[in-house]
Parts: structure tokens; C-alpha cells; sequence
């Protein structure tokens, strides 16, 4: 792929609400293990239809220390085939939506529809794709090597911190693991850290989530101004 086809297929990895802290437990918490862990993000998984949230979506390179962040919601509806929308509004307006192997971008700027066919990376967008919201434990172990870390706060809440390395090398070769933050009321993600083989990393933060309300299919179209030019990209 090419460089920004690379970017949209690596937005897709960041489907994942504040800085993790130091631990911090209530009195008579008892830190679940892994299996427990998993057992409770099967029964959210099989209840889970939609989400949006508020998103801050944070590009790391490592070695230059340098921090690109882009604010904006995310809408995302549970089904055989998941749809996603991802619409930032700063600090350049853009609209990403992926259904199927399939993504566009809107940049209302210059009033262009991108396209980018994902088929041939489809393996890798699916198993991103489960990652945290819709994730249920079998294909999970499967794909990756999963650990638990340990408990962490979140923004007030405690968070059971796994660490997943994936098992197959062409998934290897984009991602070298991931950080997870599970929520242990909703067993839904509140963050997640995707690390690229040479040390950079893609964050994700979500605020104001808000689980299984009915969003029309409306929602999952870009918002495109009339006359918008459609290209097809490499």
C-alpha cells in the first residue's frame, strides 16, 4: 500500500480514556484472572450492537518525540460485517468509514472522496477489527499470545491491562503487540496502545461512550458536499 492508504488502514487499528495512573483499588477488590477476564468481555461481546464516543486518535514516533493528535467521534455497529465511522473535526476535518473491505476518506477541504480497497489486507483489518469492542476470547487466542498485565486506574475506573502479541507473522510484521485497557464494569475497552515492529505507537482514547443506542444507517455514509470528487487510490 501506499503511505496514506497505510494511514487508513492503520485508523482501522485503533478501534479502542485518559491516562493510565498508578493502581488504586476499592477496599475488598478482589483482581480477576485472565480467564475470568476473558468469560466477561464473551458476555459483553453477545450483548454489544452499537457504540459512539468521543475519540482522541494520538500518532507516537518515538524517536523524534513527536505527537500528532486528531479529536473527533467514533460510531461503530456490531454485526457479521462491523461498520465503522471515525469523523475528526480537528485539527483538520476528515471522515473515515470502513464497511466490509472497503474504506473511504472525506476531506471536505479540497471536497474529495479517497477509496481504498482492503480486500487483500482483509485478515489483518478483521483481527483489529475484533480487538476490544465485539471481541469474544476464542478468536482472540488464536490470533494472539494473551497476557495479563495487571490492574490499572483510568480516569477513576480500574482496568484490567492485557497485553496481546499476535501469533501470525503478517500481522506480526505491522504490529508488534498491543496494550489493552479493559474495563472491569462494562468489560469494554477504555484504551489501547498498537506498536509498529521499530517502537512508534498508535493511541486511542475514548470519552462520553455510550453502548447499544439505536443509530440509523445514515450514520454510516460520508457526509459528502454535493459535486464531491471520488478517486480511487493504489
Amino acid at each position: 500500500m501506499k503511505a496514506r492508504a497505510s494511514i487508513v488502514l492503520l485508523a482501522v487499528l485503533t478501534l479502542g480514556s485518559a491516562l493510565s495512573g498508578a493502581p488504586r483499588h476499592k477496599k475488598g477488590h478482589v483482581s480477576p484472572a485472565l480467564g475470568e477476564i476473558l468469560t466477561r468481555m464473551d458476555e459483553a461481546s453477545k450483548n454489544l450492537k452499537t457504540v459512539s464516543a468521543n475519540l482522541e486518535y494520538t500518532k507516537v514516533t518515538v524517536v523524534v518525540n513527536d505527537r500528532s493528535t486528531e479529536y473527533g467521534k467514533l460510531y461503530f455497529r456490531n454485526a457479521k460485517s462491523p461498520e465503522i465511522l471515525l469523523e475528526f473535526d480537528r485539527p483538520e476535518p476528515k471522515t473515515i468509514l470502513f464497511k466490509k473491505n472497503k474504506a473511504e476518506m472525506y476531506l471536505p477541504k479540497i471536497n474529495q472522496i479517497q477509496e481504498y480497497d482492503l480486500s487483500h489486507h482483509s485478515e489483518i483489518v478483521q483481527q483489529f477489527l475484533l480487538l476490544g469492542f465485539g471481541t469474544e476470547s476464542n478468536p482472540l487466542r488464536k490470533a494472539y499470545d494473551v497476557k495479563l498485565v495487571g490492574e490499572e486506574d483510568v480516569n477513576g475506573d480500574t482496568t484490567a491491562v492485557l497485553e496481546l502479541t499476535p501469533l501470525k507473522a503478517n500481522v506480526a510484521a505491522q504490529i508488534a503487540k498491543v496494550s489493552l485497557w479493559i474495563n472491569e464494569e462494562s468489560w469494554l475497552p477504555v484504551e489501547q496502545k498498537f506498536f509498529e515492529p521499530g517502537g512508534d505507537y498508535l493511541e486511542t482514547k475514548y470519552t462520553s461512550v455510550v453502548v447499544n443506542r439505536e443509530l440509523p444507517s445514515t450514520v454510516f455514509e460520508i457526509p459528502a458536499a454535493k459535486g464531491a470528487k471520488r478517486v480511487k487510490m493504489g
